[in-house]
């Protein structure tokens, strides 16, 4: 489907013929659909609903809502319950070939599937989780489920019968932070629960992580909003230092036998292991049903243990007739390892490991004992992922960045190399950001490319990299009738003058060269990523906005903020978590100020979201002289406080063997409250209050020693809100852009305590909380 200013149109493509045509006559079809419906419809305005492909590629089937009102349906409502109606939806199929529409007559659309269910392959045996353990039903009875989940007739077994609280065959309420307050999961507690269970192809295994969170301490969120009363959450949260760890186990069950066993794979002290799940395929038709398997065949699957400190990582295989757990690879480096899935190829006689040991994200091919057979690709770029392998070829195809000489080095390109490592080839050129996927045959490849400053396009390659044909490209149009421009990319140093630094610098619509404007960087420090947009779309809005309000937004990258360039680049704030990108962020503000007169360098703001925040304040305290103003929101500015994982995997943790053979392991790390004395600008604080992510405790600290330095700052709590903010995201961006202009433009105009804009756009939306979803950050 793609949408214009004319309207939506839907095609089909053949990648074979190269051929692209409408699947329909939008207008015959709104004329046929509305001699039915009793509505009208017409060839713009055609509201199709959950089209798919049914019997072949000559039938659809999809829904159209009326405006009608039925009687909704509900045979567990009670006699007396006064009847609640619906709009009626009417379901039709399509014929492509002959523009037969055929109206579907009591038509049941089939339940998607309750989140509960873990089902085989086969889809005969249907998995769950109650009271801590296992159970199972099949087909028929799961039939019954789909209908009433509470009937009393529906027979399941049990598997377990050992599983207790925090040490459960699934993950509980207060494990997975899904938010469940004391009180829900109490009433909850029953219920069926959903299973990760990793299964084989032939559905008669399958393996299960469990892990004993017992020792595990705990935290809480108080929901101080919630109605009646505040409800309090609990839930365990591994700190990074702390002794108390979970242990990981790996379970295999035979369900001929419905036993299951557990696999002797312990090694490390505090381990991590992960099972690998198969990618599965693109082509399935039944997006309701994917079963989810496990990486290997019906004799074997594969999984990862990990040394807590994160030096340590095998590679290991276990054979299910046997249970034997075999180390295929084991890899050892002074800083934090970093995995990819492996790459099976005939059934797992040999198989394609990514490896950073080299220094970049290469390529290895092994023997399925662990021989390594050659290394496939090389050179100082990064490999990505596998995005298919050709078995009876021998290619691999996959997508890497940094290849391309005097393109920046994040682009993603889509490539194909032999086994042997001859042969490469760029298969989608062009200096674009590319997002691409490969059909299960491994002879097309489907590329969607922009840039933060160009319109988006689709492409469809042939798998040798021959161009198949255009497929698309968006509809800008109104957006620049509406006075849209492009943002400006740039590359500056780093602080070290060597290291290449890229960003992206967004400017007021009426942008003026001749006036000087104040700065706010928008910063994300990593290391997982950073916090610049390379390809047009989501998350422009964030940068693009507040430039609206006459700032100049900028958006760099720093030393050890993102995996996608060398091991170096990437390790670069290993053991100084809150300075280390710092120095960049100073650096490029200054380079970007001597290269244009427009950039007051004497009026630099920051900002950021979740590591963001922790490094928009660190930026106030480190270099009070030269940020004068941050807004900093959920913070992580206490990482002794944050999880265990991003702490001590991107900071570090010491390992320790004492004279009796005993290990432990010591966590030390600088924090923003250490600096408060510092503060010499505008500082607004932000959280919500029922964090469970990045707890409201690492926002308080700061704000605790703020106050104890006597020093003025600004703290907003937004009640009832999590990590994202959810409906109070449009608040807090005016509560943002009233402390820029007002600390950093110098606009002192006493505004209302009325937000008119937000009224505004409840007026014209006649909604309540008119604004968007979701976060100010998209990175955690």
């Amino acid at each position: 489907m793609y949408e214009t200013t004319e309207g939506k149109k839907w095609y089909i493509v053949d990648p074979v013929k190269g051929e692209k045509k409408v699947l329909f006559d939008n207008a015959d079809l709104a004329a046929k659909i509305t001699r039915i419906v009793k509505d009208p419809f017409d060839a713009q305005h055609l509201g199709l609903d959950s089209m798919r492909f049914i019997k072949d590629e000559n039938w659809i089937q999809f829904e159209v809502k009326s405006t009608q009102e039925i009687e909704k349906k509900d045979s567990t409502a009670k006699k007396s319950t006064p009847p609640v109606k619906e709009k009626k939806t009417f379901y039709f199929e399509y014929n492509l070939n002959t523009g037969e529409l055929t109206e579907l007559n009591d038509f049941k659309k089939p339940k998607r599937k309750p989140s509960w269910a873990a089902i085989s392959p086969d889809g005969n045996t249907i998995l769950f989780g109650r009271n801590y353990n296992l159970y199972w039903m099949d087909k028929t009875n799961y039939e019954k489920a789909l209908k009433n989940e509470d009937d009393s007739t529906i027979v399941d077994h049990a598997l377990t019968t050992d599983g207790i609280e925090n040490y459960s065959y699934f993950s509980e309420g207060n494990l997975s932070g899904n938010g469940d307050n004391n009180v829900d999961r109490e009433k909850n507690k029953n219920k069926r629960k959903s299973v990760f269970a990793y299964w084989s192809p032939n559905s008669r295994h399958f393996a299960l992580e469990r892990t004993d969170n017992r020792k595990v301490k705990d935290l809480w969120v108080i929901n101080s909003i919630a109605d009646p009363r505040p409800t309090l959450e609990t839930y365990k949260y591994w700190m990074p230092g702390e002794k108390e760890s979970p242990v990981d186990h790996v379970y295999l069950f035979d369900m001929t036998a419905q036993s299951g066993k557990e696999m002797n794979v312990s090694l490390f002290k505090d381990q991590n292991v992960s099972v690998w799940a198969d990618p599965g395929k693109l082509n399935a038709r039944d997006d309701d049903f994917r079963p989810l398997k496990w990486l290997g065949t019906n004799d074997k699957f594969y999984f990862t243990r990990t040394s807590r400190d994160l030096k340590k990582v095998d590679v290991c295989v276990v054979e299910v007739t046997t249970g034997v757990v075999k180390a295929l690879i084991e890899e050892r480096f002074n800083s934090y390892i970093e995995t990819r899935r492996l790459g099976l190829v005939n059934e797992g006689k040999e198989f394609i490991q990514w490896s950073e040991r080299d220094g970049y994200a290469h390529f290895y091919l092994y023997d399925e004992n662990g021989k390594l057979k050659n290394q496939i690709t090389s050179g100082t770029y990064h490999v990505e992922n596998i995005l298919g392998i050709d078995d009876a070829k021998r290619i691999l195809y996959f997508s890497a960045n940094g290849k391309e000489p005097g393109e920046d080095p994040y682009y993603l390109h889509a490539y194909k190399v032999n086994f042997d490592g001859s042969g490469l080839k760029l298969l989608n050129p062009g200096e674009y950001e590319h997002a691409m996927n490969m059909n299960d045959g491994k002879s097309f490849l489907i590329d969607n490319y922009s840039r933060v400053n160009s319109i988006p396009k689709s492409t469809l390659y042939a798998a040798d990299g021959r161009k198949i044909m255009d497929l698309e490209t968006a509809d800008l149009s109104s957006l620049f009738a509406a006075g849209y421009k492009f943002p400006q990319v740039f590359k500056v140093k780093a602080d070290d003058g060597i290291t290449d630094i890229y960003g992206v610098m967004y400017k007021p619509f009426d942008f003026d060269s001749t006036k000087k404007y104040p700065v706010i960087e928008y910063v994300y420090p990593g290391p997982q990523t950073e916090a610049v947009n390379k390809a047009f779309g989501r998350g422009m809005d964030r940068t693009d906005r507040l430039s609206q309000l006459g700032f100049i937004v900028i958006t760099m990258g720093n030393r050890g903020g993102h995996p996608s360039r060398s091991k170096w680049y990437h390790n670069f704030g290993y053991g100084n978590l809150r300075d280390y990108g710092l120095a960049d962020k100073k650096a490029c503000a200054e380079q970007l100020a001597d290269r244009y007169p427009f950039i007051d360098i004497n009026r630099i703001g920051i900002h950021g979201h979740s590591g963001g925040g922790f490094m928009s304040t660190a930026a106030m305290l480190v270099y009070p002289d030269f940020f004068k103003v941050a807004v900093s929101s959920s913070g992580n500015h206490d990482n002794s406080v944050y999880n265990r994982w991003w702490s001590e995997q991107h900071h570090g943790v010491k390992e320790t063997i004492g004279d009796k053979g005993d290990t432990s392991f010591v966590y030390n790390i600088e924090k923003n409250q250490d600096l408060v004395k510092n503060l010499k600008g505008h500082l607004m604080l932000s959280t919500g209050d029922i964090d469970n992510n990045v707890h409201p405790a690492g926002t308080i600290r700061v704000a605790n020693a703020l106050i104890k330095a006597n020093k003025r700052f600004d703290l907003v709590i937004l009640p009832g809100q999590r990590h994202g903010y959810g409906d109070m995201v449009e608040y807090f961006f005016w509560r943002m852009a009233d402390y820029f202009t007002e600390h950093l433009m110098g606009d002192t105009t006493e505004r209302s305590v009325d937000i008119t804009e937000m009224n505004k756009e409840i007026e014209q939306s006649g909604a309540k909380g008119a604004g968007k979803k979701g976060g100010p950050g998209e990175e955690e």
